[in-house]
């Protein structure tokens, strides 16, 4: 039996916990928010009432209707995010292991049958959390977007990293306000992808995800600083941004 006046949300005493979860059941959608406010703000902090009301999340997307999954699944997985990896002694991955594993079938379930890329990417970030998977866990989006950005490794001038139905190029300056010089981007073929962007890629296909899946090659593919010229990784370059 969780004890939580003991822990602590972003707020403070995690007394109130055990009711807002209970509203946040009744109405994920209307209640994310507040939930989010509470337990991971600007879902990048947990807290230990956040990694303390990962069972009772599990419960929830267990017993909650198919329209009211995604919401759940997501607080969870920004959530499960914050945490170290599982390879660690203490991570709450490993402590609360049984609720995520639960929280990992529902998240893989839904995913295939979410329609809308912005869900879609939303649900895989949240599937890498539960598996521990870090740092694609929270940048994915640009996927759906179509954009990233990142700096050159050598001269460190910001860098557009596009991709999607704009293109596939990179360029230093904003390319929505005019003619800009624009470089190709090099995708990884797909035959050489492995891994995790092969795992991406193959599940974005399967899932019917096509536009999403054309732009993972990119995402682990180089480019070239258009300013300077130094060849990179893309994903390096997205993993730097992440790395503290």
């Amino acid at each position: 039996m969780t004890d939580w006046s003991t822990l602590t949300d972003a707020c403070g005493s995690a007394e109130h916990v055990p009711g807002l979860l209970d509203r946040f059941e009744a109405d994920p959608s209307g209640v994310w928010s507040e939930v989010m406010d509470h337990l991971c703000p600007q879902l990048e902090t947990a807290f230990p009432a956040s990694y303390a009301a990962l069972p009772r999340l599990a419960e929830i997307a267990t017993a909650c209707s198919p329209e009211d999954l995604a919401s759940v699944l997501l607080a969870a997985g920004a959530i499960a995010s914050c945490s170290s990896g599982p390879s660690e002694p203490e991570s709450p991955l490993t402590v609360y292991s049984y609720p995520i594993g639960v929280l990992h079938r529902l998240a893989d379930r839904h995913l295939s049958r979410a329609v809308e890329a912005e869900e879609y990417v939303n649900l895989l970030q949240a599937l890498l959390s539960f598996e521990g998977v870090e740092i694609w866990d929270r940048c994915l989006d640009g996927l759906q977007t179509g954009e990233y950005e990142v700096d050159c490794p050598y001269c460190g001038v910001n860098i557009f990293i596009v991709i999607g139905q704009d293109g596939y190029f990179c360029c230093s300056d904003d390319y929505a306000l005019g003619e800009v010089q624009r470089l190709p981007l090099q995708p990884v073929r797909t035959q050489d992808l492995d891994g995790l962007p092969q795992t991406l890629f193959t599940r974005a296909m399967a899932d019917g995800q096509e536009s999403l899946a054309r732009g993972i090659p990119y995402l682990f593919g180089r480019a070239a600083c258009p300013d300077c010229r130094t060849d990179f990784s893309v994903a390096d370059r997205m993993a730097a941004c992440w790395i503290p």
